[in-house]
């Protein structure tokens, strides 16, 4: 009788453990038909619970093997775009009301609140500071009254609430305050030389957030000397800073190291940055991702690298006159189309005759089109309809060679490139072309 109250005990406790949820509400409720939790962890986020949103309203029930960390709820593909981060500590349950239009609003966790209460008077009076040096730099009282803000909330936030998530948070997010006043120069000096000092990179629960890759990211475009005046001045500098990250990552768990170099990666996509791309791949990011089992990673990486801007194609072969005829040796032109299509699409056999007709007149280009496909019996009828271009087949349409180097995922696909045959567009459809051709 004791051991089946015991075992009876131990079951009641587990349920008890398993009530912990996190609750709320979206609007438009139209908008938002399911929601799933992962736990953030330094390897990346894993799958915790799902559940539909009725009305508008759910109900994440948590499981009693959640951890206390940070959790990512995803509301909408694709994923690494629509989401809500939330500090889950499985000791109060979390509600929030989430407005397309006006954003995340906790009503219910001590926590969360405290933490977005902090986030937001420190970031204020930092945008507080940088106001300052960019309108004066020389000492008066508006300074010192930034400075004492700033140490007012650090101080108070960190003093509070010691054992939470959210203080590591917050003693981690510590950043270089003067004690006096510094000059722009010697600001910017220090600011650096300090980046790392509270960062507390080891704690697995930062290193499953975003926070510390945010904090890395920073350091590395933006603690950069002010005389910079060229794009490989800017480089150099920018490489520099991630061998200093690298270094201070170097013990984090190998997933964790492969996050931080990706978003890096993806950051100096954005800001059209291939010097620096090439750099964190070919130094570090390959490395991690082989050494990860993380092989789409590279391919992916290897793919967008060879297609970007300004890369020089990819060689395309094609048989004409009993001859075989190339990209790479054609005649010089002022641009070069390629298009990839199939003779089996209904929005290439649209789209194309339409588009030959468009350029008909255009001396100075020269158009290659691909044919994805099964066999060559219909693209032969189809493509002597469009004498005007070079015709190339790639059989096995979606797993042929030239499918895969091009990463053609869709037909018809196009690309411009300039008279070096270097990528200059990639333009969405045939109308596209005739306006990126004719401006």
């Amino acid at each position: 009788m004791k051991v089946f109250i015991s075992i009876c005990l131990l079951f009641f406790s587990l349920n008890i453990q398993a009530q912990g949820s996190i609750a709320g509400n979206f609007s438009p409720p139209k908008d938002f038909k399911w929601l799933i939790s992962y736990e953030l962890t330094p390897n990346g986020e894993r799958y915790s619970a799902d559940t539909a949103v009725k009305d508008g309203a759910f109900t994440l029930e948590m499981p009693a093997t959640a951890q206390a960390g940070m959790y990512r709820l995803v509301y909408a593909v694709p994923q690494d775009e629509f989401y809500i981060d939330v500090i889950y500590d499985k000791k109060e349950d979390v509600k929030f009301n989430f407005d397309l239009k006006d954003g995340l609003t906790i009503t219910n966790s001590i926590e969360n609140k405290w933490y977005r209460e902090y986030f937001s008077k420190i970031i204020e009076a930092q945008d507080r500071l940088i106001e300052f040096y960019e309108t004066k730099n020389e000492p008066n009282k508006e300074y010192t009254s930034i400075l004492k803000e700033l140490n007012a909330i650090q101080t108070s936030f960190e003093d509070k609430h010691v054992t939470t998530i959210a203080h590591k948070f917050i003693k981690a997010n510590r950043s270089y305050i003067p004690a006096k006043f510094e000059d722009l120069e010697t600001f910017l000096k220090n600011k650096k030389q300090h980046h790392f000092d509270h960062l507390a990179i080891n704690d697995p629960v930062l290193q499953g957030s975003n926070f510390l890759i945010d904090k890395f990211a920073s350091y590395v475009f933006s603690a950069l000397p002010t005389d910079i005046t060229t794009k490989e001045q800017l480089a150099v500098e920018v490489n520099k800073n991630i061998e200093t990250t690298v270094a201070q990552i170097k013990l984090t768990p190998i997933g964790f190291q492969e996050r931080t170099m990706y978003q890096l990666w993806q950051i100096a996509e954005v800001n059209n940055m291939p010097t620096v791309q090439d750099y964190i791949f070919n130094n570090h990011l390959k490395k991690l991702a082989v050494t990860n089992n993380n092989q789409k990673l590279v391919d992916e990486i290897e793919m967008a690298s060879r297609l970007r801007i300004g890369a020089i194609s990819p060689d395309i072969t094609w048989q004409a006159n009993g001859k075989t005829q190339s990209l790479l040796t054609m005649e010089p032109t002022e641009n070069y189309l390629l298009v990839f299509w199939s003779s089996t699409c209904s929005h290439c056999l649209k789209e194309l005759p339409q588009l030959h007709k468009e350029i008909e007149g255009y001396e100075n280009l020269k158009i290659i089109a691909v044919g994805l496909e099964d066999d060559d019996i219909n693209w032969k009828e189809v493509s002597a309809t469009l004498p005007n271009f070079n015709h190339a087949i790639a059989l096995g349409r979606w797993e042929s060679d030239y499918a895969k180097i091009f990463g053609i995922q869709s037909t018809p696909t196009y690309f411009i490139l300039d008279s070096e045959k270097r990528f200059l567009a990639k333009p969405e459809s045939d109308k596209e072309v005739v306006e990126f051709l004719e401006n």
